[in-house]
């Protein structure tokens, strides 16, 4: 009997405490939860409804009414389709640009100047310090890099490697240029963080075992820092694809135009609201679902 009491105590002690452990963590849930409603639900809410729009019968430009005018999706996907190809075509070139010229570097960062305290500071100061200056500024001084008279084209003209009269402004080359140098950091920074934690052990032991730096590289160093190398993509990748700035000073012709220049331009001086909307929303479905099945295919879905 006593003991049964007892029991019964300890559950009726146990309750409030589950009850207590329960309202913490939804006091600690909640104010990111607000966030997530107030400043990404609501607004991709909005994002959706505005996308369905028609404009209002005899009404002004600009005036548009609430209906479930599907056909606007298959509208504007056909008007600006070459657009949105472009747009990913010159995200991807800049993200395997990126990932080319930012794995070396993390990895000589990480794993080359491990130990070197000072000198691995001083790297990735050099690495995070384009972000003390303004984007657009960054993206100017590329133009001043690549304008017509500057040191580069006469050096590849003396060279050959660029044709009599050709430029380099105004062409896709600038825009992935733009692009690749705007979001190196993004590449490198993760691919860091993912060789920092590789025990360098394993690589002697490779060595130990007569394996080349190539297979040593292929077979250890390689698939340790995927996850790094597919965090690094996903951070280029995906802001790439929506930029606006480079394409605009970089490019600024029908051979450049990407999908945010067109969704800058419908918003705010056409103020064809639902097309902006729906070129945004179509813009964030096709990444969601590259990104998913790329993440598969990678085999880190621990990231998603």
């Amino acid at each position: 009997m006593t003991a049964a009491l007892g029991e019964g105590g300890a559950a009726t002690g146990a309750a409030p405490r589950s009850l207590k452990r329960s309202r913490a963590h939804w006091v600690l849930l909640g104010p990111g939860l607000i966030y997530l409603v107030l400043l990404f639900v609501v607004p991709v809410g909005a994002l959706l409804a505005t996308s369905l729009y028609v404009p209002v019968p005899g009404g002004d430009i600009g005036q548009y009414q609430p209906a479930l005018h599907w056909q606007n999706y298959p509208q504007a996907i056909a008007q600006f389709w070459p657009v949105i190809l472009r747009s990913f075509w010159f995200a991807l070139l800049a993200t395997v640009a990126a990932l080319v010229i930012g794995y070396p570097m993390a990895y000589a960062i990480a794993i080359r100047a491990r130990g070197r305290t000072l000198l691995q500071g001083m790297l990735l100061v050099l690495v995070v310090a384009p972000f003390f200056t303004s984007f657009i500024l960054r993206t100017i001084a590329w133009k001043q890099i690549l304008a017509d008279d500057s040191l580069v084209v006469a050096i590849l003209h003396w060279l050959n490697l660029l044709p009599e009269g050709a430029r380099l402004t105004a062409t896709p080359f600038a825009v992935v240029c733009g692009l690749t140098y705007n979001f190196l950091p993004f590449m490198v920074l993760p691919i860091f963080a993912g060789l920092e934690r590789l025990d360098v052990r394993m690589l002697e032991a490779g060595a130990d075992l007569y394996a080349s730096p190539v297979t040593t590289f292929r077979t250890v160093t390689w698939p340790l820092s995927l996850p790094g190398v597919v965090a690094g993509t996903l951070l280029t990748f995906i802001p790439a694809v929506g930029d606006y700035v480079n394409a605009a000073l970089l490019g600024n012709n029908t051979n450049t135009t990407m999908i945010g220049q067109v969704i800058d331009a419908r918003f705010f001086k056409v103020l064809d609201y639902p097309t902006a909307a729906t070129l945004s929303v179509v813009l964030m479905a096709a990444i969601m679902l590259i990104v998913t099945v790329y993440i598969r295919r990678a085999g880190t879905e621990e990231l998603l």
